[in-house]
Order: C-alpha cells, then structure tokens, then sequence
C-alpha cells in the first residue's frame, strides 16, 4: 500500500510539472489526465498549434503503468510520405534502395510502451490503412519482412486539425478516428487560460538559465494577459526569452511588451528604441512575478455615441429608421470608446463594458476594430 501511495505522489508531482498552470482550464485537464492513465486506451489529443500536446501526452505516460518503459515520439507531418511505413514498422536489409543495414521502426522502439503519433491528421491516406490493421491485429511487419511481429503499445496521437472536417473531406478514415480516438482530449489554447502566464513565466525561467531576468510591472502583465497568443504557449515562451535578452535586470512596462509582441508597429524592435527604453529603465533584482489582482466589473457610463437628434426624431413613414444599424452604430461606437479609455487593453475594455474578453473580441472582429485595439 505504501509503494502504491508513494507512486501515486510522484505520478501527480510529475503531471504538476508537465502541465503548469492553476486555471479552471488546467484543473480540469490534470483530472482527465489521471483518469485517461490507468487505462491503455488509445487518447487522440487536439487543440490549437503551440498549446502543449505533446506535454499531455507525456504526463499521461508518466502516470500510466507504462511509465517505466519508452516514450517514442513521431511528428508524422515531418516524415516523407514514402519513408512513413519504414519509419512505424522499420525495414529490412535490401529492402529498398539505400535500406543496407536492418532498422527497426518506431512501433518496437515503443513496445511495452507509448507511441506518441503526433500531427496524425497529416498521415497519407494509404498509411492510415495499414496503421488501421496493425492497431486491430496488434501485428506490425518490417517493410521487406517476412514473419509477422507482435506489438504491445499504447497509441496516443494528437492533432491541431480538425478531424470532423477532414473526415467529412475523405482526408481520415472515419474508422481509424474510432480505434485512435477512445478518449478525446482537447488541450485549450492559451488564450483561453491566461491566469497561467505568470506560472508559465516562472516555469520557463526554471528550466532555462539566463544571466539577467526582465521584470514584468503590473501593466505589462495585464497588456500580456490581453494579447490573443495565436502561437500559444510557444509564443510566450519567445517573447519571455526575447524580454530577458533585450531587458534583462530591468522592470518593463506594457509598452515594452508591446514592442516585444511587435503589434504596435508591425516590424522588429528598432535599435534606437531600444536604447532609449534601456536608459529610461534602472536594473532591479529579480523579484518573484505576481499576477495582477482580480478588478470585479463596474459598470461605466459612456457619453451617448449617437446624436441626440438621431434618437429622438419621430418615426416617418417614408424614412423608416434601420433599427439594427442603430443599435449597431450604437454598440461599434461604445466599443471604440471604451478601447481608447483602456489604452488598447483589451480585457480593461471588456471590465468597462461589462462584458466577457470573448464577446467583446468577437464583437471587434464583428466590426473590424480589432487591429485598432492590438
């Protein structure tokens, strides 16, 4: 019982350093991560390029009964079509042109363990047919082979497209999804848990060293907390790296980190600025980073956008108002008012408006104010 508790303590330390994070997002995927490891179902993961599929895949092995055995990783998006079969199920000597020497693939490299196919929905039409029998049969053969080999592996494979799509298109056998899919997992995309950037920060520094760390203030943390993270975690840990060698030893504002994330001015960071920002900016110690404090939403009255003449003319028969335009006009105005007021902020302009981050940019991209917000 001891041992048990014991594996079961280390298990959870080694999902907590895989998938960081303390969101209502992340907590919700460390639990289906438990549950998914004490089975050797097959686990299809999706989710955005850049969110960490890869890393849910590993924290699934490490607290599977698999653990102590390999962790093979195959990026099937990168592997010439032709290559692909060598590749899964190895080859023998002759083959093949250039096949001199035996080679076994990557489904014996993984026996007794996990096979992580990642990007699947890249894989050849004809691949996903044999990749089917062999999950069926649990049989592989080498290109060139002749006896039949059995394989014991767990399959975990991961995608950022979406298969319903590419099924519908005859890109993915419908029946392959059934035998890689048994569990589906969809990991969020940066954007939807940002409460995690500042342990994201922190866990990025842990496993790279660096001479001198920049300092996120409170805005600049804000202003990252806003911006949307199409590359996801991959681009947070560029722009932390990009702040450490451009900053390091200093405190940055939000107008820094503008610059990092190159939106403002929509090319690379200049030489001038950048002396200029480093001889208004004195170094600091490093400090440990602090999420800014929660603002509860108040509601903030806006002068009326739309003439008052507008509103309060009567109703004429022969020049019916467009009661949508209106309330259109209405709602497009506002939004560029409270954008102004917050300084671009995006979330600061959602609090004034009362309303959620995700309507508020679903209602810019609605009527294209987005880049003016950026």
């Amino acid at each position: 019982m001891m041992m048990v508790a014991t594996r079961g303590r280390e298990q959870a330390f080694e999902c907590d350093e895989l998938i960081v994070g303390n969101s209502p997002a992340v907590r919700a995927l460390r639990q289906i991560i438990a549950r998914v490891a004490q089975s050797s179902a097959s686990v299809m993961i999706t989710g955005p390029s850049g969110s960490g599929k890869e890393l849910v895949a590993q924290a699934i092995h490490a607290a599977s009964t698999r653990a102590g055995q390999a962790f093979v990783a195959l990026n099937c998006g990168a592997i010439p079509a032709e290559l692909m079969e060598s590749e899964l199920f190895g080859h023998e000597r002759g083959a093949f042109t250039g096949a001199a020497t035996r080679r076994i693939g990557r489904f014996e490299e993984a026996n007794k363990g996990t096979l992580f196919l990642d990007e699947i929905g890249d894989m050849r039409f004809d691949m996903q047919v044999k990749l089917l029998r062999v999950l069926e049969d649990g049989l592989i053969q080498r290109v060139g082979g002749g006896a039949p080999i059995a394989s014991d592996v767990r399959i975990i494979s991961a995608t950022h497209q979406n298969i319903d799509a590419a099924i519908c298109e005859n890109r993915f056998r419908e029946d392959l999804y059934f035998r890689l899919g048994v569990v589906p997992i969809n990991v969020p995309s940066l954007a939807e848990r940002v409460e995690d950037i500042p342990l994201l920060i922190e866990h990025f520094r842990k496993t790279r060293a660096a001479p001198a760390r920049a300092q996120f203030d409170r805005d600049a943390m804000m202003r990252l907390m806003a911006h949307e993270w199409p590359g996801n975690i991959r681009e947070l840990r560029n722009v932390v790296e990009r702040a450490d060698i451009l900053f390091g030893g200093m405190v940055i504002s939000a107008e820094e980190v503008e610059q990092l994330l190159g939106l403002r001015s929509n090319r690379p960071l200049r030489v001038v600025d950048l002396q200029a920002r480093i001889a208004a900016r004195a170094p600091v110690a490093d400090m440990p980073i602090a999420a800014p404090k929660p603002v509860s939403p108040k509601p903030v009255s806006f002068v009326p956008a739309v003439p008052a003449k507008v509103v309060s003319l009567p109703i004429d028969r022969n020049a019916p108002i467009d009661l949508k335009v209106l309330i259109e006009t209405v709602e497009q105005e506002r939004i560029q008012m409270a954008l102004e007021a917050a300084d671009g902020v995006i979330s600061e302009a959602a609090r004034l408006l009362t309303l959620k981050r995700t309507t508020l940019i679903e209602k810019m991209r609605k009527y294209g104010v987005g880049k003016q917000a950026a």
